[in-house]
C-alpha cells in the first residue's frame, strides 16, 4: 500500500520560512515525478512546484524565487523549502507523486502565515 505523509506545516509570521516534508512508503521513489500543490480556502488547487525524474524543477510564477523543491531518494522523501512567506501562501499543501500509470497524493499539511 502506497502512503505519502506530509509534515512541517504550521503557523509562521510573514517573512519566515518553513520546510515541508513528504515521506513515501510502498513505492520506489526515484521512478516518479514529484510535485507540491496547495489549496487555499475558497480557491482552486494550485500546482506550485514540480520535480521530474530527470531532476528538472519548475515553479508557479507566484512562488518562483521563494520555494525550492528537492528530494532525497534514499529517504523516499520530497521537500518544499518555503522562504519569505506571505499571508497569501496560507493553504493546505499536498505532495503528489506520479508516473504514466499511477498518481498518489498525501493528505496535506496546513501552512498559515500571519501578517
Amino acid at each position: 500500500q502506497v502512503q505519502l505523509v506530509e509534515s512541517g506545516g504550521g503557523l509562521v509570521q510573514a517573512g519566515g520560512s518553513l520546510r515541508l516534508s513528504c515521506a513515501a512508503s510502498g513505492i520506489i521513489f526515484s521512478g516518479y515525478h514529484m510535485a507540491w500543490h496547495r489549496q487555499a480556502p475558497g480557491k482552486q488547487r494550485e500546482l506550485v512546484a514540480v520535480l521530474t525524474t530527470g531532476g528538472s524543477a519548475t515553479y508557479a510564477d507566484s512562488v518562483k524565487g521563494r520555494f525550492t523543491i528537492s528530494s532525497d531518494n534514499a529517504k523516499n522523501t520530497v521537500y518544499l523549502q518555503i522562504n519569505s512567506l506571505k499571508p497569501e501562501d496560507t493553504a493546505i499543501y499536498r505532495c503528489n507523486v506520479y508516473d504514466l500509470w499511477n498518481d498518489y497524493w498525501g493528505q496535506g499539511t496546513q501552512v498559515t502565515v500571519s501578517s
